[in-house]
């Protein structure tokens, strides 16, 4: 098929909230490390992974060597959690082996939704008690659960249940809700979970729910000392602490395996997806065992959650990512590119905040750099002229002004230098525009 008639196909039978990207969407085809192909053999370095989903590269041989070898052997595909595989419980070994101490037994789904669904349910379970606090601009997904907690106008709709749950202020720097600068922060927007729990809740909460760095609302990240603090906080009113690394997890923030890590937080339950598959549909949740132990005595599956092919991907993807040494190397690399990206900043005043850690780095871009007025249309410029430079990014924020960046871990640094040209170029045609 032709692209129009691949448009045509997705008009008449897609549900109409699956918007492409550009004007003229691309149809990719072919990939290999960080770079994938159109269907007329053009090549683009790909610095969004999807969506935040590729950790290790496009078809990494280590994980094409595996999926040859189970086809050729007809490997079954589909057993789920009713008969016995190796594959699963591998995979959960493994989880264990890289999450926070404590965190020891997993339930695996097909997708980050799934994965905060469970979550909330066994912290619900757990203590007893209904209410969950999220956060202004978070996103956990698009069930009912997790879009209950979206902090997002633009992801919500209207004959959404609003069922137990509230929402604190975000740890949103750049544009305090509490007007504070850095120098003069106090941690007021952790202060407010607090506040947030006496006024809007019974006094007693099942869990708080948070991404390390807030993905879809712009990759915000929280200023040092924020999480330690709603911990405590959380702790005191009866709640669990949930982390939901379904964009920072699997080594992206160049610290930890888990981000949540990065803030000395040990959580009760951490949920993830997206990269730890590397492009399969995999999720899961990673808890404490009293936590898990507390669902016991009921019936709860996942048909196709840890299914083989699925699971050997994510247990494949924890092993290359541990070889060879791929959360240094975001590290290293992150810290490269966000100098790159300082100094483009010095010649293109649009970038009003550059933030992020690892390889999960946003630029927020705005029309004034003092009155911070959002730049959304050149925002949506940027990923055409981007394009045209055959560089694939993102974009996110509650008004889709910031240009979101997390290349695979993998990445070169003669990569990180094209991705710093292609910017700098997309960048000067906005200008002339």
């Amino acid at each position: 098929m032709n692209n129009d008639e691949i448009l045509q196909l997705r008009q008449k039978h897609l549900y109409p909230t699956k918007v492409p990207y550009y004007k003229t969407p691309l149809h990719l085809v072919r990939a290999k490390g960080s770079y994938v192909w159109d269907d007329k053999g053009e090549k683009y370095l790909d610095v969004i992974g999807g969506i935040v989903s590729i950790s290790v590269g496009h078809n990494h041989p280590r994980i094409v060597k595996k999926i040859k070898t189970m086809l050729e052997s007809d490997a079954i595909q589909h057993t789920t959690f009713l008969y016995l595989s190796e594959y699963m419980p591998e995979l959960a070994k493994k989880l264990a082996e890289v999450a926070p101490k404590g965190l020891t037994k997993c339930y695996l789904t097909n997708s980050g939704s799934e994965a905060n669904e469970m979550a909330v349910l066994s912290a619900r379970t757990f203590t007893g008690e209904p209410m969950v606090v999220g956060l202004q601009h978070g996103y956990h997904g698009g069930t009912t659960t997790p879009l209950s907690l979206c902090g997002h106008s633009t992801w919500k709709f209207r004959s959404q249940p609003q069922a137990c749950v509230t929402h604190a202020k975000a740890p949103y720097c750049y544009r305090c809700p509490f007007g504070q600068k850095k120098e003069s922060c106090n941690l007021e927007c952790a202060d407010d979970v607090k506040e947030t729990i006496l006024t809007t809740t019974s006094g007693k909460i099942a869990a708080f729910i948070c991404e390390p760095i807030l993905g879809v609302g712009g990759f915000i990240e929280p200023p040092v000392g924020y999480h330690k603090k709603v911990y405590d906080i959380v702790k005191s009113f009866g709640g669990l602490y949930i982390s939901d690394e379904v964009q920072t997890g699997v080594g992206r923030t160049g610290l930890h395996f888990f981000a949540i890590e990065d803030s000395g937080v040990e959580p009760d339950i951490i949920s993830m997806a997206k990269g730890i598959g590397n492009g399969a549909p995999m999720g899961a949740i990673i808890a404490r065992a009293e936590v898990a132990d507390s669902l016991k005595g009921k019936l709860h599956f996942n048909t196709f959650g840890g299914d083989p092919y699925q699971a050997m991907q994510a247990a494949t993807t924890i092993d290359i990512i541990r070889d060879e040494g791929l959360i240094e190397n975001a590290n290293k690399m992150g810290r490269y590119l966000k100098e790159g990206l300082q100094e483009l900043q010095k010649s293109f005043p649009v970038i009003g905040d550059i933030r992020g850690r690892g390889l999960l780095l946003g630029l927020e871009l705005v029309k004034n750099q003092k009155t911070k007025e959002v730049a959304s249309a050149e925002a949506a410029q940027i990923l055409e002229f981007a394009k045209e430079e055959k560089l694939l990014i993102g974009k996110g924020g509650l008004f889709a002004n910031v240009i979101r960046l997390a290349p695979p871990l993998n990445i070169s640094k003669a990569e990180c230098d094209e991705l710093l040209g292609k910017m700098k170029r997309a960048f000067e045609k906005l200008a002339k525009a």
